[in-house]
């Protein structure tokens, strides 16, 4: 029921000279609903910008900087709201106002946060206005906190580090206790001093 009213929604009206209405397919805009919704299904996080007055060139920029694994897309807000529908995602209204442009971010979402907040400071023309992480909404402050966090590659290389740290401590504790155990069983024992048994003539007892 969902879909045939998503492609209701999509065909435009003509009115015929009956006055009834006749309904066009317009397969461009279901593919646009069709990418986008498979877009937001398979995006770790999702990110929603305002580019009004970067230049072609600064999008260029901005797509770069986001890495491969991000897809930086400009989109239609009514077909975008359709979308996240149709994938179970809850965009407030406030986040489909403007031009409007999403980050889909499947690689890693607090990299892809710090990447927007790095190119916002050189271009502030570009306006973070929320997303969805980790399933739930996220205001443009809390964006700015996940571009403060550890990306999870140092947070990975910081614990084998420490856990290669603990594993030379306890390497080096059993060594000193099998130094010790060998040094112990070498020592020859000592021996005990015996007392020097002097015989006692005995009487003979006078006849």
């Amino acid at each position: 029921m969902r879909s045939y009213a998503l492609r209701i929604f999509l065909l435009p009206a003509v009115v015929r000279k009956t006055g009834k209405v006749n309904r066009m397919a317009r397969p461009d805009k279901v593919s646009a609903v069709a990418e986008l919704t498979e877009d937001f299904k398979s995006a770790n996080a999702t990110y929603l910008t305002e580019y009004r007055g970067l230049t072609v060139t600064s999008m260029k920029e901005l797509r770069r900087s986001l890495g491969a694994d991000t897809k930086y897309s400009v989109v239609k807000n009514t077909l975008t709201k359709i979308a996240a529908k149709s994938a179970g995602v809850d965009l407030s209204d406030d986040l489909l106002v403007g031009p409007s442009a999403i980050a889909f971010i499947k690689g890693d979402p607090i990299d892809a946060a710090r990447n927007l907040k790095n190119f916002q400071k050189e271009n502030p023309l570009l306006i973070v206005k929320g997303g969805i992480y980790e399933g739930k909404f996220v205001t443009t402050a809390e964006i700015m906190q996940l571009a403060d966090l550890e990306s999870r590659e140092v947070l990975l290389a910081k614990l084998a580090g420490a856990m290669k740290g603990s594993l030379a401590k306890a390497a080096r504790i059993f060594d000193a206790l099998r130094i010790k155990m060998e040094a112990t069983s070498e020592v020859p024992a000592q021996a005990v001093p015996t007392e020097a048994v002097v015989e006692t003539p005995t009487e003979t007892p006078a006849e």
